[in-house]
C-alpha cells in the first residue's frame, strides 16, 4: 500500500511567511493577532481554557476562587469576563488606550483580594505556556520562534501593565516560572475539585448539544497528570485518553488541507449578547461599588 500524503492547501503558510517577515520587538501586537486568531483560533482557545484549570491546582488561588463562588454562581459570566478582558487588552495592541483601560479596570478587580504578586506572576505564566503547549501538541503546524518571541513580548507587557516586576523575557523563562511553581505549590485541595467541576459545567453549558455526554471525560483525557491529580478528577482509561489526543492530531493534520482562515476569530460572549461596555465586567457582587468608584 501506498503512503498517504496530505497536500496543504494553496495558500496555507501565506499567513506564517507574512508573521516571518515581521520584528517581534516591534510588530507583536500583529503577529499575536495573526498567530491567535487566524492560524490557530480554536487551538489558542482550548489551550487558554486548560491555562484557566491550573490555577486550581495552587491552594492559596483556589480558596480565593472558591470563596467568591464567581464560577459556581456566575460562571459563564466569569468565563466571558476573562476571555474579554484579554481581548479588550489585545485587540488594539497592547500599549493602546483601549488595552490601557482594560487593565486598569483588571487592577481595581484585583484590588479588591489580596493577591500576591508571585501568584499572579505564575497565572501569567498559564496564559502562555497553555495555547504554547496546546498547539505543540495538536495544532496543523509548529510555531515559529517569531510568534513565540512576540506572545512572550506581549505576555511581559501584560504583567508590567499589572504592575508585575521581574518577569521572563522569553518562552523558555515562562515554562521554567510554571514548572517551577508548580514543583512548590502544586497540591489537591477540595476546592480545587469544586472549581474544576464548574468550570466543566460551563464548558458543557456552552458546548453543542451532541458533545455535551462526553465533554467532562474529554476534558480530563487532554490533563496531564499533575494538572489531574491537584484538582483531583478521576483517571481515564488509557484507551480513551489514547482516542481523543489521536483525534485531536488527527484534526491538526486535516487542517493542513484547509484553506487559510481569512476573518480573524473574536469570542462571541454568551453573556452578552447585544455587546458589552468595560464596566460591565467584573464579579456581580463587585459592579456596583466599582461603578460608583468610578464616577
Amino acid at each position: 500500500m501506498g503512503v498517504l500524503r496530505l497536500v496543504h492547501a494553496p495558500g496555507r503558510y501565506a499567513n506564517l511567511r507574512r508573521i516571518q517577515s515581521l520584528d517581534p520587538e516591534v510588530d507583536h501586537d500583529e503577529i499575536l493577532r495573526l498567530t491567535a486568531r487566524l492560524e490557530f483560533p480554536w487551538d489558542y482557545t482550548q489551550g487558554t481554557g486548560i491555562a484557566f484549570m491550573r490555577d486550581y491546582g495552587v491552594p492559596s488561588i483556589a480558596a480565593l476562587l472558591d470563596r467568591t463562588r464567581e464560577f459556581e454562581d456566575h460562571g459563564t459570566k466569569r468565563y466571558d469576563d476573562t476571555i474579554l478582558i484579554g481581548d479588550e487588552a489585545t485587540l488594539d495592541g497592547i500599549d493602546s488606550p483601549r488595552s490601557h483601560a482594560a487593565l486598569r479596570r483588571l487592577n481595581r478587580i484585583h484590588g479588591h483580594y489580596d493577591i500576591l504578586d508571585h501568584e499572579l506572576a505564575y497565572v501569567l505564566a498559564t496564559t502562555i505556556v497553555g495555547p504554547v503547549r496546546w498547539i505543540e501538541a495538536y495544532g496543523w503546524r509548529r510555531l515559529d520562534p517569531v510568534e513565540l518571541a512576540a506572545i512572550t513580548k506581549v505576555t511581559t507587557r501584560f504583567g508590567e501593565l499589572v504592575g508585575l516586576k521581574g518577569l521572563p523575557t522569553t518562552y523558555d523563562g515562562y515554562l521554567a516560572l510554571l514548572l517551577d511553581y508548580e514543583r512548590r505549590y502544586f497540591a489537591h485541595t477540595p476546592a480545587a475539585t469544586r472549581l474544576a467541576e464548574a468550570s466543566i459545567r460551563i464548558a458543557r453549558d456552552l458546548a453543542p448539544a451532541p458533545l455535551r455526554p462526553l465533554l467532562r471525560r474529554v476534558m480530563i483525557a487532554v490533563m496531564d497528570e499533575p494538572l489531574r491529580e491537584a484538582l483531583g478528577l478521576p483517571r481515564q482509561p488509557t484507551w480513551f485518553v489514547r482516542a481523543v489526543r489521536g483525534g485531536l492530531r488527527t484534526r491538526g493534520r486535516l487542517l493542513r488541507l484547509a484553506p487559510p482562515r481569512r476573518t480573524a476569530y473574536v469570542h462571541r460572549p454568551a453573556t452578552y449578547p447585544h455587546g458589552h461596555r468595560l464596566e460591565d465586567l467584573g464579579p456581580t457582587a463587585m459592579l456596583d461599588a466599582l461603578n460608583r468608584s468610578a464616577s
